[in-house]
C-alpha cells in the first residue's frame, strides 16, 4: 500500500542517535554508525523523530510500504516500560490518530497491562474511548474509567444453553436479538447488568426449536423477570413473538418488558 513513511538521508546522517529515543515504536535503530528504518510495520509516518535530528536527515515521503501494525508496535512498546507506553499513547493522541490510540489501549486491556493514569478515562461502556479521544456514546450509562463486562454466564446462544443450566435458576432473563449489542452503546450497563443473557436470531436459527426450548426454560426454572431487547428492523419482531408465545405456553406469570433499539443505537 502507498502511505507516508520516514526516509533517512545517509549522507546527512552523522550517526548521533538523537532520533532513536523519539521513536518508541522501535522503527529506528543504529546500524553501522547510521540511523536506519528497520521495518515499515513499525513506522507510523507521523515523524516524531524529525525534530530531534540536528542535521535534517529525516523527512517524510509517500511510497509503497507495508501497512503500519499497531499490535506489533505495542509488543515493542510494553517491553520498554510505563514511560514509553505513556509517550506512545500521547504521540498517537496528539497527532489525532484516534483509531490507533484505541488499538493501543485495547492491546493493554487484552493483555491485562496497566493503562497510564491520564488515559484511564479513555475507556467507556461502549467499548470506544472518551476523554483523550472523541466518543459519541449517548447511550453509555457508565462514565466509569474501566467499565467492566456484565456478562454473568456462558454459553449465551439460545441454541447452546440447556434448559436445566444452573445459572437459569431464579434468574432475571435478558433475551437479545444478536444485532443489539453491536448497535446499542449502553448494552452492558443498561440491559445486561444483573441479568442472564440468552442471545439469538430466529431468522437464521430454528424458530420452532427456540419456542420449545424457551418454553421449557420458563416452565422448569423459577424465572424472576424477562426483558426482550430487539432491533427496530422487521426480522427482530420474531424474537418478541417467540418469547411471548413461550411465556404463554409455559403457564407462568413472569413480568415481561421490551426494549426496542434503533439502527443508530437509540432507545425507542
Amino acid at each position: 500500500m502507498k502511505r507516508k513513511i520516514i526516509t533517512i538521508d545517509d549522507e546527512k546522517c552523522t550517526g548521533c542517535g538523537a532520533c532513536i529515543p523519539d521513536c518508541p515504536e522501535g522503527a529506528l535503530q543504529m546500524i553501522d554508525g547510521k540511523a536506519r528504518l528497520i521495518s515499515d510495520l513499525f513506522c507510523d509516518g507521523l515523524g516524531a523523530c524529525i525534530g530531534s535530528c540536528p542535521e535534517g536527515a529525516i523527512t517524510i515521503e509517500e511510497r509503497e510500504a507495508e501497512p503500519y501494525d499497531e499490535s506489533k508496535v505495542m509488543e515493542n512498546i510494553v517491553r520498554q516500560g510505563p514511560n514509553t507506553i505513556r509517550a506512545h499513547l500521547a504521540h498517537l493522541r496528539d497527532h489525532g490518530e484516534d483509531e490507533l490510540t484505541r488499538e493501543a489501549i485495547a492491546y493493554l486491556v487484552e493483555n491485562d497491562l496497566e493503562i497510564p493514569a491520564e488515559f484511564l478515562d479513555s475507556k467507556c461502556a461502549c467499548g470506544e474511548t472518551r476523554g483523550a479521544l472523541p466518543c459519541d456514546d449517548g447511550n453509555a450509562a457508565a462514565d466509569s474509567p474501566a467499565a467492566a463486562s456484565r456478562l454473568r454466564q456462558w454459553p449465551v446462544q439460545i441454541m447452546l444453553v440447556p434448559p436445566h443450566a444452573p445459572f437459569l435458576k431464579g434468574a432475571d432473563l435478558l433475551f437479545v436479538a444478536d444485532c443489539v449489542p453491536f448497535a446499542y452503546a449502553g448494552f452492558h450497563e443498561k440491559l445486561l447488568k444483573g441479568r442472564v443473557c440468552l442471545i439469538g436470531c430466529p431468522k437464521f436459527d430454528d424458530a420452532r426449536h427456540y419456542l420449545e426450548k424457551i418454553t421449557e426454560i420458563f416452565r422448569i426454572n423459577d424465572i424472576k423477570s424477562v426483558v426482550i431487547a430487539y432491533m427496530e428492523v422487521p426480522c427482530c419482531g420474531g424474537m418478541v413473538r417467540i418469547v411471548e408465545e413461550a411465556l404463554k405456553a409455559s403457564g407462568r406469570n413472569i413480568p415481561l418488558a421490551k426494549q426496542k433499539i434503533s439502527i443508530k443505537g437509540e432507545e425507542l
